[in-house]
């Protein structure tokens, strides 16, 4: 299963030219499915991956119940790859100190900034995030339904204020296909919950590809081709 997201991961990569030659890459891993895999997956290119680079797991503690960090530094360990756990205040911010009713925007760019930090202070030049096919095109759909424009977010976009480039690998990469891999591997998820989780609009919208998907069940490849085609947001690929 694992030569399957390999597959994927490699196209993307060399599509955007991900990676190149003494990079430090951050993979930002929540200890969720689709942080393991991508990191599996990092660690297994970096063996023949004809552009070197160092690999370290990047994983911000935000005060989530049921996250369990040892339960992610055993995975670490086994695996053989350098990681940071970076304490953070995250969720009281957003749900004690704030209390948001909408906290995921708020919740999300936190993150982004505390991972950015993160990733600069262990020398890293890039950071890798584990969004997939499935976040492409809801985030499209959900750019369209509630703010009126159409965007998603890129393969590859560099921060200048940073001066950190982030990379999605798994850009081409169906969430089924993670989720069979995480259960094929029986590797254990760890990555907390949230009190938002099941209730929001990123939720909403997956609904709503579940039951297009009833009637056409092309509709997926089919927008996902039309971000590819309409070239928005440093989508580039050779078509």
């Amino acid at each position: 299963m694992l030569q399957k997201l390999l597959s994927r991961t490699r196209k993307a990569i060399a599509d955007y030219d991900m990676i190149r030659e003494g990079d430090k890459i951050a993979v930002g891993v929540s200890g969720g499915k689709d942080s393991l895999a991508l990191l599996c997956c990092m660690k297994a290119l970096q063996g023949f991956c004809p552009n070197k680079f160092d690999l370290v797991a990047l994983t911000l503690q935000i005060g989530l119940p049921g996250f369990k960090p040892d339960v992610l530094r055993t995975f670490y360990s086994n695996l053989g790859v350098e990681y940071h756990i970076e304490e953070t205040p995250i969720s009281k911010i957003v749900f004690e100190v704030r209390n948001e009713k909408n906290p995921c925007s708020l919740c999300s760019n936190m993150k982004r900034g505390a991972m950015y930090n993160a990733a600069k202070r262990l020398g890293c030049n890039k950071v890798a995030f584990a969004h997939h096919k499935d976040d492409v095109i809801e985030t499209l759909l959900l750019s369209l339904f509630y703010e009126g424009r159409i965007h998603t977010f890129s393969p590859v976009t560099y921060l200048d204020r940073m001066d950190i480039t982030l990379i999605r690998p798994f850009i081409y990469t169906e969430e089924k296909m993670i989720s069979s891999f995480i259960r094929s591997s029986d590797i254990k998820t760890c990555s907390g919950v949230c009190k938002a989780d099941g209730l929001t609009k990123r939720h909403y919208i997956k609904d709503v590809l579940f039951s297009l998907a009833k009637e056409n069940r092309h509709i997926r490849d089919n927008i996902f081709g039309a971000i590819q085609r309409s070239r928005i947001n440093g989508w580039h690929p050779p078509l």
